[in-house]
């Protein structure tokens, strides 16, 4: 890896084309009065474009009033590019279209895949990491990608799984597929927390070889420790291990695009902002008061749950 650069003249260079909107959070229904009561200081939103594909009555009044404001960034639970069922046309259509009606500044989704045989399990479930799969998806983000006439942003998912059939790492996966492609990652520093305390490899190793000139967005968030393996559960502060890693991720980007991900147990929209500010503290050196490891949580199941990120079925 070439030695990094000097971070103020990366952070003058788009990655890709894509701007660094500073600091985010995601549009959540319970803080819609609030932001049209105070329309606060906020950077930039990402919304659950599932949401909003569909969606009239006040959830599109109110993201178009935003995005009349705010840059607006779409992230998607359902593209499900590992999936060996065809693209669904149908959707990316809707996608490419709220795009265009709200000024979109990307879209992005996850690399992973949500079902098969026309059965979606809203979930976001792990692919093996081989030249078989990496040739699969490396066609279908092609196809994607000309289809939306734009790049297309992937995430890395957090997993609870791993596949025998693996022949590289995720990251090894993550390089070869901007190679092959040119899409952009979205980098869940939470996620790679995750996976690693799950899947027992070294965080930073995965930070340290990720494409990170392929990383135009980073998204934070709280998970839960159950012991043995964690949730990504998106319902808490960040925590100090994540944010050292999101240091690192940092210092080795410049800086690009950075949101903060509650979906459960969602505060008040303060709250929720003050988390994110956090990020500029860390990134000036400035200490931060910073969420410690929690306490492992008893095990009530066998079975591991993978939440998606929430999807609101407000309308009207």
């Amino acid at each position: 890896m070439p030695p990094p650069q000097n971070a103020e003249s990366r952070q003058a260079k788009p990655r890709l084309g894509f701007e660094n909107l500073g600091l985010g959070v995601g549009l959540r229904a319970p803080h819609f009065g609030y932001l049209l009561k105070h329309w606060p200081a906020v950077d930039w939103f990402e919304i659950i474009s599932e949401n909003y594909i569909d969606s009239q009555g006040r959830p599109r009044y109110v993201l178009d009033q935003v995005a009349e404001r705010y840059p607006v960034v779409m992230h998607g639970v359902s593209l499900s590019i590992g999936s060996t069922d065809p693209l669904d046309f149908e959707y990316l259509g809707k996608l490419k279209k709220l795009a265009g009606e709200i000024g979109a500044r990307w879209i992005s989704d996850h690399v992973c895949w949500t079902g098969v045989a026309g059965q979606n399990t809203h979930d976001l479930l792990p692919i093996p990491y081989n030249e078989e799969t990496l040739r699969h998806v490396a066609r279908r983000v092609t196809e994607v990608q000309e289809f939306l006439q734009r790049p297309l942003v992937l995430e890395d998912p957090s997993s609870y799984v791993t596949f025998a059939a693996s022949t590289m790492t995720e990251w090894e996966f993550l390089t070869a597929l901007t190679q092959e492609t040119g899409c952009g990652l979205l980098l869940d520093v939470n996620n790679v927390y995750v996976s690693s305390v799950n899947h027992d490899f070294d965080p930073v190793e995965y930070i340290e070889n990720i494409p990170w000139q392929n990383v135009v967005q980073f998204h934070l968030a709280g998970h839960t420790n159950m012991g043995d393996y964690c949730i990504d559960t998106h319902d808490g502060h960040v925590i100090d291990p994540v944010w050292k890693l999101y240091q690192l991720a940092h210092q080795r980007t410049g800086g690009v695009s950075t949101l903060l991900e509650w979906d459960a147990n969602i505060p008040d929209f303060p709250t929720m902002h003050a988390e994110v500010l956090k990020a500029r503290q860390l990134i000036q050196g400035e200490p931060i008061v910073a969420a410690q490891p929690q306490e492992k949580q008893p095990k009530t199941s066998t079975v591991v749950p993978h939440p998606a990120h929430h999807i609101d079925h407000e309308v009207g």
